[in-house]
């Protein structure tokens, strides 16, 4: 890794903590929760491709992290995308 590739995956990291600390404090923005929901979509396909297709990185501790974190919170943000279409819908009957 060369220091361009790090400073650039930094930014990218620091990008994505970004929009992942916007969407919590404002959870019930839709675009935002697809954006953030994309975001570790992003990153579990970045880490697996690295392991299994450019074999670039070994299943350690430091690479297995990474994809536990992603596969958990694209599991959990999915779940939750249910409670707020559930909630939009009670917000379209209440103004009528």
């Amino acid at each position: 890794v060369n220091g361009l590739q790090a400073r650039t995956f930094g930014v990218w990291t620091l990008l994505s903590s970004v929009i992942r600390c916007l969407c919590a404090i404002d959870i019930r923005n839709r675009t935002l929760y697809y954006i953030t929901l994309f975001t570790f979509f992003l990153a579990l396909v970045h880490f697996l491709s690295e392991v299994f297709i450019y074999h670039t990185a070994a299943l350690t501790i430091g690479v297995m992290a990474p994809l536990m974190v992603a596969s958990f919170s694209i599991l959990g943000m999915l779940i939750g995308l249910q409670y707020l279409e559930v909630e939009a819908l009670s917000q379209k009957k209440k103004k009528n």
